[in-house]
């Protein structure tokens, strides 16, 4: 669905007033505030009853904008140069007098970046003249939407508008990649790959060990992208009571409910669909979803960490991307 100028005017207006707008980008549906203001911030941590020790990722429009917040050494602006507008957010020192609100970085003297490459997510934040505070737009530690039906299911009436984009492209979150001094480290999987990073790198990404009391960034905590119904991982088979999320040839076994995530192995497409899928999979009512087996190079680490965040003890949700 094309996106006409009247609805990106409404939007814009919309967040310089103070309010949210869920918006499209190519990883998932964003909910976006203005990320200079306390009061907007904290209206989207309301609205996802998201817990504020908990970071949020601040969208701006180009590698210039996101310059005037953070602190870029070499290592940070060649990855922004290779994957930006992209699915990449950059962890970098918050510059001396940023604007930004500190409860969107949680208090920490960093700050998570990202330049969207949607349209709509461009159209957006250009109109605006803001740079958007925007986590996934759904109710903290459940599937992130990848589609408008999504966002209006999980949020209801609690964000002001919606701004429609059709489905989204990659499907998963942003890869986040930390940036601050000491080596670059990967905090999450997600839509760029490990290996192209480290490809433009010429370095291997080291593997940061998340505090679940002290997240740097979003999507570190235990349980995060769940469904309500529970997941069983590295499945051969379903049960016949539990709906099947299969993968590649797996064996299409009777269960009240299917989905592939791609009968041809194609990572990419696994991707595209793995939240979608979990979100119609969760509303057949089932209470067990199984799941086959994922290949964990390329793209498939980012589809094991979620669906791993996803399969997580609930006692340790609260978490959004």
């Amino acid at each position: 669905m094309m996106v006409i100028d009247r609805d990106i005017a409404r939007a814009a207006d919309i967040l310089r007033q103070g309010g949210t707008v869920a918006f499209p980008t190519e990883t998932v549906y964003g909910l976006g505030a203005d990320a200079s203001s306390d009061r907007a911030v904290a209206k989207i941590f309301a609205a996802k009853q998201r817990p504020q020790f908990n970071p949020l990722i601040v969208h701006v429009p180009d590698l210039a904008a996101a310059e005037t917040l953070g602190r870029f050494d070499e290592t940070a602006r060649k990855l922004a140069v290779a994957f930006w507008p992209g699915p990449l957010t950059i962890v970098v020192p918050r510059r001396e007098g940023c604007p930004i609100s500190m409860l969107a970085s949680a208090g920490l003297p960093s700050i998570a970046i990202r330049v969207p490459r949607h349209p709509t997510a461009q159209a957006l934040l250009r109109e605006s003249g803001l740079p958007l505070a925007a986590p996934s737009a759904n109710r903290s530690g459940r599937i992130s939407p990848t589609a408008p039906e999504h966002v209006a299911k999980s949020l209801g009436e609690a964000v002001d508008m919606i701004l429609t984009g059709g489905i989204c492209e990659v499907g998963l979150e942003s890869t986040i990649v930390s940036c601050l001094g000491d080596g670059p480290g990967l905090l999450r999987p997600g839509g760029v790959p490990r290996e192209a990073i480290e490809a433009i790198l010429g370095q291997p990404l080291a593997q940061a060990a998340p505090d679940p009391e002290r997240p740097q960034a979003p999507g570190q905590l235990v349980s995060h992208y769940a469904p309500r119904a529970r997941l069983r991982l590295d499945a051969v088979k379903p049960a016949a009571s539990e709906a099947w999320l299969s993968f590649g040839e797996h064996e299409v076994a009777a269960s009240p409910i299917t989905r592939n995530l791609s009968p041809s192995g194609d990572l990419v497409e696994a991707a595209a669909n793995l939240f979608r899928y979990l979100h119609e999979l969760d509303a057949s009512g089932v209470e067990v979803i199984a799941v086959a087996p994922v290949p964990r190079n390329g793209l498939g680490e980012a589809i094991n960490d979620r669906l791993r965040r996803a399969a997580a003890p609930r006692q340790a949700a609260q978490s959004e991307g």
